[in-house]
């Protein structure tokens, strides 16, 4: 029998049918109904962020924690526009987010209302807003379409994307009635695999796989190994899909490490003496292809996932890398295993290797040492942008079954505060944010989110008083003549821990006392902080930077700091 509710009774209920179990966002007027039925459920949780883009964050890293799908909320008008950042960087890197925004109430389009975005008379068009950082957007006009809408919004993110649903306040409140609920039972788009299974039967020598970030999104790491192992393959990783491969248990013998600006040097070696290269989800942008671009030119190269790569290549389109995967393995094994591949000779792991700097403060290398060292099996690590993400990146390798999360696709700073506490949600297990000052300047306020709900995030601060990236900038390509990016001094760890009672929070000013700090944060039943001292004169790992500041001529970088013009002190 048909029964009548709210609309935002309907999408909670509808929600928790398919097993989301959290909603994250920042409350108002036009999104407060939604909360209110969010309140009488049991198996929904609804999360109050503090800024609407570490809300989007949040439902981003819980996604790409493999949870479930990741749901975010906000109400109208700036907290909106708020959201357009963060939906930026779940549409650049595919990662499947519903994003539920409230709007006012329909009556007042086009006549003046306050955060009016119905796109008339003037007004900001949020639908056309929301279009542009999407794979669906859709406003739902009358209480019953939300029966439509919903589980089309839901199918579409799972695809790879954000998907929006624009929501006026009085559509909102609005009666629906329900027989149930109409679920997502579109099956996944798999092409014909017979181009990727001719290509790797006819392959004559070593193959190499390169890994991208569909692989996490469809959780297919177990699926990946069996492949290359039944090709005898070896693996690159794109940055932002670090923890697919090589890591203990998944093949990590025979792990090249990770591709593009921050990656390891040998990868376009092996690419290049190769019979063949897989890509296997990924579009290879130019942060994941950047130094491969000679080696695939000269290599046989197929590709399988949702989006054809940026190079060319014989392409087969996928939804479920995992099911492909698996089809692959089937028809590729016993009778029709390849017969021309051979595993390689040898295989080279290198690292980058910046110029020493004489500065106080502790060095990445050393701190991402520190770092494996003190991290168990299990723990999930999420890494912000800037000079501290491309260390980490690059040195820190992913831990046994945990996870290692980056955002690549727009690269916004304090995306990982956000996006550590979704994954801490989603997982509930030790996550560990590794961010900058800078980053922590922007939406590092989130930490009160975890103290908060006493999630188990340790954050550590890489404290160079600077937006360092840009700071290095500034010695290579601008004669190191001024410095607009350097900050005033700050003791974020004791800051933090004034600012939250119990909060365990300390800073660290060398490498000595960083190891015991460490153990003493991630034993802490709850948040805790780590501040580390480091220098912003400190050139990352980061191959565009190591080709301008010529590692050769300069293995030596000194610190003259007190002879620049510091821009804003003189300003």
């Amino acid at each position: 029998m048909a029964r009548q509710h709210r609309v935002v009774d309907h999408i909670v209920e509808h929600l928790a049918t398919i097993g989301i179990d959290h909603i994250f966002g920042v409350d108002g007027a036009n999104i407060e109904d939604l909360y209110d039925a969010a309140h009488f459920r049991s198996d929904i949780t609804a999360v109050l962020a503090k800024h609407e883009f570490s809300a989007a964050a949040m439902a981003d890293g819980y996604s790409r924690a493999g949870a479930r799908l990741g749901v975010v909320a906000a109400t109208s008008g700036g907290g909106a526009l708020n959201l357009v950042p963060g939906l930026g960087e779940s549409f650049a890197s595919r990662v499947p987010v519903l994003a539920l925004v409230g709007q006012p109430a329909m009556p007042m389009d086009g006549r003046g209302s306050f955060q009016d975005t119905s796109g008339r008379n003037g007004s900001l068009n949020a639908e056309a807003l929301f279009s542009a950082v999407s794979v669906f957007c859709r406003r739902v006009v009358a209480p019953a379409d939300i029966a439509s809408a919903l589980p089309a919004a839901v199918a579409a993110a799972r695809t790879g994307g954000p998907a929006v649903l624009l929501l006026p306040k009085d559509i909102q409140q609005g009666l629906v009635a329900t027989n149930g609920y109409e679920l997502d039972g579109t099956a996944p788009r798999i092409g014909d695999l017979h181009p990727i299974m001719r290509a790797l039967r006819r392959a004559n020598g070593p193959v190499t796989i390169v890994a991208g970030e569909q692989v996490a999104r469809d959780d297919a790491r177990r699926e990946l190994e069996e492949l290359r192992a039944l090709l005898r393959a070896q693996v690159a990783c794109v940055p932002d899909a670090k923890d697919v491969a090589g890591t203990p248990g998944f093949g990590s013998s025979s792990a090249l490490g990770l591709t593009g600006v921050m990656g390891h040097p040998g990868v376009a070696e092996a690419v290049a003496g190769s019979g063949l290269c897989l890509v296997v989800g990924s579009r290879l942008p130019v942060t994941a292809r950047a130094g491969l671009d000679d080696a695939l030119a000269a290599t046989r190269t197929i590709s399988i996932g949702s989006a054809p790569p940026y190079v060319p290549c014989t392409h087969v389109h996928t939804d479920d890398v995992r099911l492909s995967l698996s089809m692959l393995i089937r028809e590729l094994s016993g009778g029709g295993r390849p017969a021309g591949l051979r595993v390689p000779d040898g295989m080279a792991r290198t690292e980058l290797r910046p110029p020493l700097v004489d500065a106080p403060g502790v060095r990445y290398r050393d701190a991402m040492a520190v770092l494996d060292a003190a991290l168990p099996a299990g723990v999930d690590i999420v890494v912000d942008a800037g000079n501290t993400g491309a260390a980490a990146i690059h040195y820190l390798p992913v831990r046994r079954d945990g996870r290692f999360a980056v955002a690549l696709g727009m690269g916004g700073m304090g995306y990982s505060f956000g996006a550590g506490i979704g994954m801490a949600f989603g997982r509930g297990r030790r996550t560990v944010v590794i961010a900058g000052d800078g980053a922590f300047f922007m939406h590092g306020m989130e930490v009160h989110t975890a103290v908060q709900y006493r999630l188990p995030v340790t954050f550590v601060l890489f404290n160079n008083n600077a937006h360092a990236m840009c700071v290095t900038r500034e010695q290579l390509f601008y004669d190191d003549l001024y410095s607009y990016n350097r900050f005033s001094p700050s003791n974020l760890g004791a800051g933090l821990a004034a600012m939250f009672p119990g909060l365990s929070s300390v800073d660290v000013a060398d490498l000595d006392a960083f190891p015991a700090a460490l153990a003493h944060a991630m034993a802490v039943d709850g948040p805790s902080v780590v501040s580390v001292e480091c220098s912003a004169d400190e050139i990352p790992p980061f191959a565009a930077f190591l080709t301008q500041a010529d590692p050769v001529a300069r293995q030596h970088i000194t610190n003259h700091k007190e002879d620049r013009t510091h821009v804003p002190a003189s300003a």
